[in-house]
């Protein structure tokens, strides 16, 4: 017989005082004119809305490249004469790359979130197939002092990404309460901002 089930209780998400930076990290070198951006950790409030504005095709040999070099060799990402046979008839997208995606769009409107602190969750909410076009937009959920690494603060953010469609009007639930089908990631994570004080 299977052994009993044990679910472990668990965080919502890793607290401010566990995330963890370099040592030597010194925000007066930083440069925000390098960087694309001019709004640092004050700039943002929780509850904040950021729709990236743009969007990514997803390429049948890109996503297929960025595979193999995570080293993920499912089926479902690579045989396209297995997949034929299969539910969608096509090769799923690695969901690895949609969230490289969607932190890459994330830079219009984030551009000096500079480190990625902690993963708190995330889910994979519909399939991505190549020749979707990824859009994304952020929430911050919350702000947090980082006191041992003074000068710099942490927003957890929680972003949606999408595709084939825009996210101008912040798109995630229909009017049944249902996740949309055009809604492909659901992430929550910390990232690390130089504060404007800091400079």
């Amino acid at each position: 017989p299977a052994p009993e089930p044990e679910i472990p209780d668990l965080p919502d998400r890793v607290a401010p005082e566990d995330l963890y930076l370099p040592e030597g990290l010194d925000p007066r070198g930083y440069d925000p004119e390098l960087a694309g951006s001019a709004h640092f950790w004050e700039d943002y409030a929780v509850g904040e809305r950021i729709d990236h504005g743009d969007g990514m095709t997803i390429e049948e040999a890109e996503h297929m490249m960025a595979t193999r070099l995570w080293q993920n060799t499912a089926k479902v990402h690579f045989n396209q004469y297995e997949q034929a046979k299969g539910r969608f008839g096509r090769r799923l997208v690695y969901g690895g790359h949609v969230i490289s995606l969607a932190r890459a769009l994330s830079f219009n409107g984030l551009g000096n979130a500079f480190r990625v602190a902690a993963i708190n969750a995330g889910s994979h909410c519909n399939p991505t197939f190549a020749g979707d076009t990824i859009h994304a937009w952020s929430e911050v959920l919350e702000r947090a002092d980082l006191p041992a690494d003074e000068g710099f603060g942490a927003l957890r953010l929680r972003t949606i990404a999408t595709k084939d469609r825009s996210c101008a009007d912040f798109p995630y639930r229909d009017e049944q309460g249902h996740i949309r089908p055009e809604v492909v990631l659901d992430l929550d994570y910390w990232v690390v901002m130089p504060k404007a004080e800091g400079k």
